[in-house]
Order: C-alpha cells, then sequence, then structure tokens
C-alpha cells in the first residue's frame, strides 16, 4: 500500500484559543476533536491542532509553518481578521502567482492565506 497523507501538526499552548482562531477565525471545520486537541478540515489532509506538553513540541510552538491555505477572497477575509485582531506577519501583496498575506495564530505559529487570482490557461486544472 502507498502511504498517503493523513496531516499536518501545529503546536499550541492555549487550545481553546487555538480553537477561537482556526475554527472560528479561519473558519476550518473541525473533524474530530478529544484530549489530543483538534484535527479540523473534512477530508485528509487534516490539520491537527496539538498541545505542546512534550518538550520537543514546546520547541515547534511559535515558528513558521509552511502552511498555505487557499482562499476565494482574501481581501474580505484579511479586513475581517483584523478587524479581529489577528497579526499580519505580511500584508496581502499582490505576487506572480497570486496575492499573498501571512498571518500569526495566538502563539505566534505563521502560516499564509493565499488567493489565486491567475487566470488558468485553457483545460488547465
Amino acid at each position: 500500500m502507498t502511504p498517503s497523507l493523513h496531516s499536518f501538526a501545529i503546536f499550541v499552548t492555549d487550545l481553546e484559543r487555538a480553537r477561537v482562531f482556526y475554527e472560528d477565525l479561519l473558519e476550518l471545520p473541525i473533524a474530530r476533536a478529544g484530549s489530543f486537541g483538534y484535527e479540523l478540515l473534512d477530508a485528509p489532509p487534516h490539520l491537527g491542532i496539538h498541545p505542546a506538553t512534550h518538550p520537543d513540541a514546546t520547541a515547534m510552538v511559535g515558528r513558521h509553518t509552511g502552511i498555505t491555505f487557499r482562499v476565494d477572497d482574501l481581501l474580505a477575509l484579511c479586513s475581517r481578521l483584523g478587524e479581529q485582531g489577528v497579526r499580519f506577519v505580511a500584508e496581502p501583496t499582490q505576487q506572480g502567482f497570486g496575492i499573498m498575506a501571512m498571518v500569526a495564530d495566538p502563539d505566534g505559529n505563521i502560516m499564509a492565506l493565499w488567493e489565486d487570482n491567475m487566470s488558468n490557461p485553457e483545460g488547465a486544472a
């Protein structure tokens, strides 16, 4: 059997504060919840939000995650996030591949928000 990607993990110090950020502000649905934290997004790969209880996990709080979320209307989302006091590491900027912004969750974990506003050539996915 070929392995498949199940999830990415972000470690946090306060699960409830993280839940509010990811579920309420970013509007990512919770697929599962338990003592392990949360799995967000309905289909794999999930985004795991886990308490940083182990020293190795604690060292991973407040870093650039390398995660990019594709969104339909980046400027509207960024406006809403700004109204809620979300910290922007990089404001929305037009790039050659679309519009991108970088935000930090309440623990300082950094992720990108991206709107693909490039026109697709006919037949491209």
